[in-house]
């Protein structure tokens, strides 16, 4: 497995290829999980050679503490990338990443400026900011995303389809443990007692399935706040219900031919997201 730390370093490999191959690449933050090696799987049974990265990205941080505590092995997660047929590895600093400050601005209207975009300003402009850069460098021909993470999937494709229409942008379905929490690098921060808490988080997401039955989708999100905050632990921040396409709040099950479920939740310290489709 090629390691590269500099873009001339990356791009001397990428340039030195001469089989037309396909790439494909997973952009990750590192501290790596099997949600992120089911995408590293997915792109190795279907490209030529899989490329990752491991970059914690500052601009998508809006919370100064999140940025500082965010979990690091770089050790743990190279061999978790060999082991699963990686072909190279990508791991930039920030200066090599930004060696000017970025100043351009993306907006991505009706899907920026709600759920998350709401609470996080200028988190989507960063995410948008880091992998237009990534793809920029990386080259590839299919750039793979866990669903977990709904509607930066959904900005991702927008930025592709504006800015990137040779690459094609791949959503993997989200990885679960036995218990049904999803995976995610910030469950390690959590507690013994969070983390027994926790799976509630998907459980009410699948009762909300059931609810939308027999009640507005208004009824159903209050009602499962109230599960959540019944916990004693978890503080909801949302629970939406949303068109899947659009990411507009439902009023009614009848606007939308198929509607998702969006949580954001803290358990101490940690701030957690899920979704769960709905119909």
């Amino acid at each position: 497995m090629n390691i590269f730390r500099t873009i001339k370093e990356y791009k001397d490999w990428r340039n030195s290829l001469t089989d037309e191959p396909t790439i494909g690449f997973v952009p990750t933050m590192g501290f790596l999980h099997k949600g992120h090696i089911s995408l590293i799987n997915e792109s190795v049974s279907e490209n030529t050679y899989t490329v990752a990265s491991i970059f914690v990205n500052p601009t998508q941080f809006n919370n100064p503490e999140d940025l500082e505590n965010y979990p690091r092995d770089e050790k743990r997660d190279l061999e978790l990338l060999s082991a699963a047929g990686t072909t190279a590895v990508f791991i930039p600093s920030v200066k090599e990443m930004y060696p000017a400050p970025v100043t351009r601005t993306y907006t991505f209207p009706g899907i920026d400026d709600v759920m998350e975009g709401a609470l996080r300003p200028g988190h989507f402009n960063g995410v948008a900011m880091v992998v237009s850069r990534l793809f920029e460098i990386v080259d590839p021909h299919v750039s793979y995303f866990g669903r977990k993470d709904f509607q930066q999937l959904m900005i991702i494709e927008e930025l592709a389809k504006n800015e990137f229409p040779s690459i094609k942008i791949k959503g993997m379905p989200i990885v679960r443990e036995e218990d049904g929490l999803a995976m995610s690098s910030r469950n390690a921060r959590l507690t013994e007692e969070e983390r027994e808490t926790a799976p509630l988080i998907f459980e009410v997401l699948k009762r909300s399935a059931q609810l939308i039955q027999e009640f507005t989708p208004q009824e159903v999100c209050r009602h499962c706040e109230r599960m959540l905050a019944g916990s004693g632990m978890i503080r909801p921040e949302y629970f939406i219900i949303a068109d899947s396409q659009t990411l507009k709040p439902l009023s009614n099950k009848a606007d939308a031919a198929h509607a998702t479920a969006f949580v954001a939740a803290w358990l101490g310290k940690v701030r957690l997201i899920d979704n769960y489709e709905l119909f």
